[in-house]
């Protein structure tokens, strides 16, 4: 994998549990949705420094997002022209970027910002069981041969992780009761932990813990040895709540988050259906049953887009490398990550934005104060009603009750916080009128 990608996905995998567990939802969409994807990466070589920044190719990369029947993303723009296109040893669809500066000396730096146009389309899966399974026998050969290799972070030639693997499968030769057992065992004995650095999966066996990754990593590593295909997939998800910016790495690399968090999962070869999503960290529902990793991923949401693959890469090697480069020669980065939703041709805005329910408020409140002032100074003419002091509060809030109803019509306030904030100051408005 390319050293900037990684970075990014190190770190933004940080908060993948944290923030997409508590926002992603179970969707069941009709129509597609549109959203942007806005990346910026600075590269600075500190005044004071004394070394000089040779930026190679690998710096100047850029990743494609993935196309297929679940999505569809094209490259907007960028802030330099492209210099290639290719794929990368894992197949992925990159570009390389060609950059006004080949290096950098103390005290200078370089930016670029890339742009996507992503439509997410709807996604099903077919409907497993674990009766209807394939055995291991029905596996193409050619998907045994390529993706079943003790070769990147794979780690299928490690004893402990080879004893472990079958004793979990038994004599079982079902491929879906397999991913059952090394699902359920996963669950059971490995605590979710985020790091700055990816495990092996030796390491997240030692440690019993680790995050989306390192799971799906040791999952992934256990149905190797298995003879079951899979890799590792990387996706981005819109979260409108999520806003992120923090530092890593002894404050080397400088991270935000704007709407958006990353998360990654495993894919694996089940016959009869093909190639399965299976989510190690984060369901949407049947949180007990292991099979739910199949059924409801996060992946099956339309807010989640498919962004890179790794079967053959040792990426824990390469962010560990480029974790060495940095501090070691002093050099900084700065990654900015935005997604946002897009509005279609109807006009209609296709998921929440709170950005959009703020603006809303704020308009409708200004409105309904210089409607209730003028009210009131019209009122003043007329004698108000002689109401008894004990009924004058009920009155009062009678009086206010369609104001407030048409603010809670017509304007979705996203937390029932700011409704009982909202529902407090009408009370003490109506308090002031005794």
């Amino acid at each position: 994998m390319k050293r900037i990608q990684t970075i990014s996905l190190i770190f933004s995998l940080l908060f993948s549990l944290l923030s997409v567990k508590s926002l992603v939802v179970d969707q069941i969409e009709t129509r597609d949705i549109n959203y942007s994807i806005k990346s910026t990466v600075t590269y600075v070589n500190p005044r004071g420094g004394t070394k000089i920044w040779n930026l190679t190719e690998e710096d100047r990369t850029i990743g494609l997002f993935i196309n297929n029947t679940w999505q569809s993303v094209e490259l907007k723009n960028t802030t330099y022209p492209l210099e290639t296109l290719k794929n990368d040893t894992d197949r992925n669809k990159i570009a390389v970027l060609r950059l006004p500066k080949q290096q950098l000396s103390p005290g200078e730096n370089v930016s670029y910002t890339v742009r996507y146009n992503v439509v997410s389309k709807p996604r099903t899966i077919p409907n497993i069981s674990e009766n209807e399974s394939g055995t291991l026998e029905a596996i193409p050969p050619d998907l045994r041969e390529n993706y079943t290799r003790a070769e990147g972070p794979w780690l299928a030639n490690n004893s402990a992780l080879a004893e472990l693997a079958h004793e979990i499968a038994g004599s079982e030769t079902k491929v879906l009761k397999i991913i059952k057992g090394l699902v359920g065992w996963i669950k059971s004995n490995i605590n979710y932990s985020a790091h700055e650095i990816p495990y092996y999966p030796n390491e997240t066996l030692s440690a019993h813990e680790g995050d989306c990754d390192d799971q799906a990593i040791l999952f992934i590593t256990l149905s190797r040895i298995m003879g079951i295909p899979s890799y590792l997939q990387i996706g981005a998800i819109y979260l409108p709540q999520n806003m992120v910016n923090e530092t890593y790495w002894d404050s080397h690399v400088r991270y935000v988050q704007r709407k958006i968090s990353w998360h990654g999962w495993a894919i694996a070869y089940v016959p009869p259906w093909g190639w399965l999503p299976v989510d190690l960290t984060y369901v949407t529902s049947e949180f007990d049953n292991p099979l739910s990793a199949i059924r409801h991923g996060a992946i099956l949401g339309q807010n989640v887009i498919q962004y890179m693959d790794f079967s053959k890469v040792d990426y824990v090697a390469d962010s560990r490398q480029t974790r060495n480069v940095l501090l070691e020669n002093g050099f900084f980065e700065d990654l900015e990550d935005e997604m946002t939703v897009e509005v279609t041709q109807n006009g209609v805005i296709e998921a929440f934005d709170p950005s959009v329910t703020i603006l809303l408020v704020a308009v409708i409140v200004i409105l309904l104060i210089g409607s209730l002032w003028i009210v009131r100074r019209w009122l003043r003419r007329f004698e108000e009603p002689k109401v008894p002091t004990s009924g004058k509060l009920t009155f009062e809030l009678f009086r206010l009750l369609p104001q407030a109803s048409i603010l809670f019509f017509f304007v979705r306030v996203p937390c029932c916080v700011r409704r009982l904030n909202l529902l407090s100051c009408l009370v003490v408005h109506a308090l002031r009128q005794l």
